[in-house]
């Protein structure tokens, strides 16, 4: 299977690695934990400009999607620069109402999906098997719930108070009672399942890219950082261990890739193959969070140097939408004859 990414995918991510490191997206977390949304939805109205939502919108209502390989890139950058905001439940929102059309229930999807598709809506959700909480709640237009054991998709009527999380830029809260029924009925339930799969795809390309971010800034700061005259890079320790960091999200990258790809294709296998990624790409930053507090030393532990932002959200994003061993188990119990993990 040919998992490299071609011209204009590469492009796409070029471009959109240039847009977030000009938008100072530290100080967009930072803003958004204290409840400041302005700067983290400029970044957020940015990202829809170059068409980031539209990935996951279908033709039928204006987007180009669904292109999951595209949005693994997307989410991957959006990872590496730890933006803001609930792209990945507004996604996972798209992929509901988008298999409800599908299923034949299309008023909720032409009311919404043309708004989530320009970036106008944003959009969060709770669905059985992922959190009670929705993120974000309190910047969104609208907040979509499943109910476990349900079989109808509601407006929730507003959200209780906001929660603090590990990442303190994802803020949760529970979605009201009652609302308006959108959908109900055995479609219900199967769209539900798959949008939680996409929740958890873009969950593993974000870790992914967290991951890297992590990564990328531990290797800098030992290069920078001497110790009996010598930069603590050259010593034999840190090496290996930015080398185990390393093998862990290059085993990790295939996976989401392969996950994007049996989206794509509507595979059987494609659950399972988003819990494989999603267990790999969160243990790979979670790895590499340790790896980075480690090497930075007491300076890693202080919540004004930066990053201490890709560290919370390395912890949040491992339980996020299944945690590890969960995943694990999904995977194993829909494919028990199939090797995932060693």
């Amino acid at each position: 299977m040919k998992l490299s990414l071609d011209t204009s995918q590469l492009d796409f991510q070029h471009s959109l690695a240039r847009m977030l490191d000009a938008a100072d997206t530290p100080s967009a977390v930072r803003a958004w934990a204290r409840g400041e949304h302005g700067p983290g939805l400029a970044v957020w109205e940015r990202a829809a400009a170059m068409d980031v939502f539209a990935l996951a919108t279908p033709e039928a209502y204006g987007g180009a999607g669904p292109l999951p390989v595209e949005l693994a890139v997307a989410f991957v950058e959006l990872g590496r620069y730890a933006a803001p905001g609930p792209f990945v439940e507004t996604v996972a929102a798209a992929a509901l109402l988008s298999r409800l059309a599908e299923r034949g229930a299309a008023a909720p999807a032409a009311a919404w999906l043309p708004r989530v598709r320009t970036g106008e809506a944003r959009v969060t959700l709770t669905l059985p098997g992922g959190s009670p909480y929705a993120l974000d709640a309190d910047v969104c237009d609208a907040v979509l719930a499943v109910a476990p054991g349900t079989d109808t998709l509601r407006l929730a009527a507003g959200h209780g108070p906001v929660r603090p999380s590990l990442d303190p830029a994802r803020r949760l809260a529970r979605p009201g009672d009652g609302g308006e029924p959108l959908a109900a009925g055995p479609a219900v339930r199967e769209a539900a399942a798959y949008a939680a799969d996409h929740a958890a795809f873009a969950v593993a390309a974000q870790a992914l890219g967290v991951g890297c971010a992590l990564l990328e800034r531990t290797v800098a700061y030992v290069r920078q950082r001497t110790q009996f005259g010598s930069p603590v890079g050259a010593f034999q320790a840190v090496k290996h261990r930015l080398a185990d960091t390393l093998v862990g999200l290059e085993f990790a990258r295939p996976l989401v890739f392969g996950a994007a790809v049996a989206l794509a294709s509507g595979a059987r296998s494609a659950p399972a193959e988003v819990a494989a990624a999603k267990a790999a790409a969160c243990d790979a930053a979670y790895a590499a969070a340790r790896t980075a507090l480690q090497l930075h030393g007491a300076i890693g532990y202080t919540a004004e140097y930066d990053l201490s932002l890709w560290l919370g959200k390395a912890r949040a994003l491992r339980t996020a939408w299944g945690g590890p061993a969960e995943c694990r188990a999904r995977a194993l119990e829909l494919f028990p004859g199939r090797l995932f993990f060693e």
